[in-house]
């Protein structure tokens, strides 16, 4: 993600419509998004762009903290609803998934979905991710305990490239 798409990002954000019904609201400003981009992190977002060059969503990887295991690397992502449904998600996580294992010392890579988000379990499953089990009442998510259903793809699962050769 480059500066010049925070503006969009911000945008994207703020609409309940592209983050999806089952992720929680959450509002950015174009600053909070800036001060976000300038401050050193471990967050990292990628636009999702089309052939054409229209953008069209973004994936995120960051590390969540596990009292035993340490760091844990999880993705994230979400499409503008009009380009939902097409593949382009599905390729984007298995672009970030060999982007991940290529260029991190990781074992794991790890997604959570809603049980309700069908879409998005085919996304993880397409790219070799595999159901854990449940998180009961992991979020709280519009006024209501959410449960999450766990997905992960460890490294001697993928074992190789399916889109990327190399990265620079």
């Amino acid at each position: 993600m480059e500066k010049e798409d925070l503006p969009l990002f911000a945008e994207w954000l703020n609409k309940p419509d592209v983050s999806g019904e089952y992720i929680p609201l959450h509002q950015m400003s174009k600053t909070e998004a800036e001060k976000m981009f300038e401050t050193p992190h471990e967050k990292k977002s990628f636009i999702i762009e089309k052939k054409d060059g229209s953008k069209i969503g973004f994936i995120t990887h960051f590390y969540v903290l596990h009292p035993s295991a340490g760091k844990q690397l999880e993705i994230g992502y979400s499409l503008v609803p009009s380009e939902r449904g097409k593949g382009y998600c599905s390729e984007a996580v298995k672009i970030m998934v060999d982007y991940l294992f290529l260029s991190k010392e990781t074992m794991r890579i790890q997604a959570q979905t809603d049980p309700r988000n069908v879409a998005s379990q085919k996304v993880l499953e397409k790219a070799g991710f595999k159901k854990e089990g449940t998180l009961r009442k992991n979020f709280f998510m519009r006024g209501e305990w959410t449960d999450d259903y766990m997905y992960s793809i460890l490294r001697d699962e993928w074992k190789e490239p399916k889109i990327l050769t190399k990265t620079s």
